[in-house]
């Protein structure tokens, strides 16, 4: 075995430990991959860089955007509006209604963007018919990710074994190569959902105000401003009030007037009352000054954190934020979104204490207290996604058939071969700007950069892997095991470890890894490489076993309050389905 077959090994199971593990983000981990492999020389910069552009990380980000741009005329939210409505006439009807509209709107958008636009619709829907949100929320995901496989553009996933195909010598897929087992899929996810998965979904949220919920009853009290305080004729400088306390100043209630001030332009004045979160013993460690005095209180409802110019929204963090990793002190939510966080839910925990030290992670919801007129900035940042306000998005309505037929432009030139969608995904994005469907910053920002740089990074190991004879040695290891059992065994293995590796590491970086392997294992049993590529592929997009295997069911990780084990207890017997189907109907498609 050579230095170079060795290196890529050792380099294989760094990139497993850093893509499993919280230790560095993992564009950060793909990026140092690329690093190591252009230090070793193993790939000259130019093979290195040629990530950057690979037509798959190109038509990615375009997707991106014109996904976004058809998100921003609001046809998804008049859409939910709609189901909203029909589901209290009829809600198992409806319900399916509407899990197949979002199936069918995630095989032609970022199915990422589908599920966040319908996160507070289903929360309405619940509350109005009295069902806990937990029962919606995990069909919601998993029907987006069901019907994000059953086009190339429906999911990044797909076009990336594509463009892995095209790069080793095959076809690229087309348009709709995927819908013939996608369909079958889906059909089987329906009804496993329908006739068992619905009934093992745990009813954790419950119908309660963001207070309750958040269980905040021991953490907000009012203070009053005796008439002897030195505080008086002073700006609140909350820094030094609450040095070294676990606590916020909410607001500054007047005594001459029935609405809230902001915290930093209002002098203090005899009478006022401050609205503070905190803990009791915090709160005692402040009232030590004794020029502040308790206001007694009855039991807090959403409608007291509402006063006035204050919004009190439910925010997830959305997968591969910019936030993620950063401790909650390190974000400036006042500047940035004129927001106090007031409680987080972290990886299925409730906290309303030592805020400050919680690194944030995909999934986590925050209760955020924040003025009103600052809602728009906090729904426009992509790093968030608003569970509790539905309409707090300006949707370009006059946009809404100009951005659909750019949509619909993109996928049918692709369909009928009169460009390739590397081609006509970026011409889609310059039209989607040039109508005003979308604008040049919302562009920037609609685009996952972390999805990017994990493009860039990643595909350069798979050429690595076939240019030192690595994926070849990997490929004879899996022959050896499988092959007496026939190359539908093999098919088999390959699609269970896939979906194996996917539960822990994410979807792109589990196809860049094992797509190379497969089409090297078929080319030396001799049997088309199409059929082990596609159960790779179809493997790392349906992973239902834990909330941070796809996207979708990170999002409702924290808003429908699950537990970890929740979405191994309804999606492992979804992915065992699956699994079975794959090995059936797979090579009856696809001939190997």
């Amino acid at each position: 075995m050579s230095f170079e077959i060795i290196f890529i090994f050792a380099l294989l199971a760094l990139a497993l430990f850093l893509f499993a593990t919280d230790y560095v983000s993992f564009d950060v981990a793909s990026i140092i991959l690329l690093v190591c492999l252009l230090a070793s020389g193993i790939l000259t910069p130019q093979e290195g860089f040629a990530g950057v552009s690979n037509p798959a990380t190109i038509t990615i980000a375009a997707m991106f955007v014109i996904s976004e741009g058809v998100r921003r005329t609001g046809l998804l939210n008049k859409a939910g509006n709609f189901f909203c409505d029909k589901m209290e006439e009829n809600y198992w009807l409806w319900l399916f209604i509407m899990l197949l509209f979002v199936s069918f709107a995630s095989s032609f958008m970022n199915n990422t963007a589908v599920i966040m636009i319908f996160i507070p619709v289903v929360i309405d829907i619940a509350a109005r018919i009295g069902v806990s949100a937990s029962k919606l929320l995990m069909p919601l995901a998993f029907a987006g990710i069901m019907g994000g496989i059953n086009t190339l553009i429906g999911t990044s996933t797909n076009l990336l074994v594509s463009s892995i195909v095209q790069d080793r010598g095959g076809q690229a897929f087309t348009m709709f190569d995927f819908a013939p087992m996608g369909l079958i899929l889906l059909t089987g996810g329906f009804l496993y959902m329908y006739l068992a998965g619905y009934n093992l979904i745990p009813a954790r949220r419950k119908d309660d105000e963001l207070t309750a919920d958040f269980q905040m009853q021991g953490y907000l009290t009012d203070l009053l401003v005796e008439s002897e305080s030195n505080l008086i004729g002073e700006f609140l400088d909350e820094t030094s009030l609450t040095s070294e306390l676990d606590l916020d100043i909410l607001r500054i209630f007047k005594t001459a007037s029935d609405s809230s001030a902001t915290r930093t332009k209002t002098k203090i004045e005899a009478g006022d009352i401050l609205r503070v979160r905190g803990s009791a013993s915090e709160i005692d460690k402040l009232l030590r000054r004794e020029d502040l005095s308790l206001v007694p209180t009855s039991e807090w409802v959403d409608v007291d954190l509402q006063h006035g110019r204050d919004a009190l929204v439910e925010a997830a963090v959305a997968p591969e934020s910019t936030l993620e990793g950063r401790k909650l002190k390190d974000i400036d939510f006042y500047e940035r979104f004129g927001a106090i966080p007031l409680a987080i839910r972290h990886h299925g925990e409730l906290k309303q204490e030592d805020l400050k030290e919680v690194r944030i992670s995909g999934g986590d919801t925050l209760l955020l207290s924040l003025s009103s007129d600052r809602l728009q900035d906090i729904s426009n940042d992509p790093s968030f996604v608003i569970s509790s306000e539905v309409d707090i998005m300006r949707p370009r309505t006059d946009k809404t058939y100009i951005a659909l037929a750019i949509l619909a432009g993109v996928v049918g030139t692709a369909a009928l071969n009169l460009a390739p969608i590397v081609v006509s995904a970026p011409a889609g994005v310059i039209l989607m700007i040039l109508t005003g469907c979308i604008t040049k910053e919302e562009a920037y920002n609609a685009i996952n950069w972390k999805v990017i740089m994990l493009l860039v990074g990643v595909l350069p190991l798979g050429t690595a892997m076939d240019k030192t004879g690595a994926a070849g040695l990997i490929a004879e290891s899996v022959i050896s095991v499988l092959y007496d059992f026939g190359p539908i065994a093999v098919l088999s293995g390959f699609y269970l470890l896939t979906m194996s590796i996917t539960a822990i590491i994410s979807t792109n970086a589990s196809v860049a890894l094992l797509a190379p392997i497969a089409i090297q294992v078929a080319n030396q049993i001799g049997v088309n490489a199409e059929p082990m590529v596609l159960a790779v592929s179809y493997a790392a997009c349906l992973t239902f076993i834990t909330p941070f295997g796809h996207h979708a069911n990170t999002l409702i990780y924290g808003a429908g309050q699950y537990k970890f084990t929740d979405f191994t207890k309804v999606g492992l017997p979804l992915n065992l389905l699956f699994w079975i189907l794959a090995t059936i109907f797979i090579p009856l498609i696809w001939p190997l």
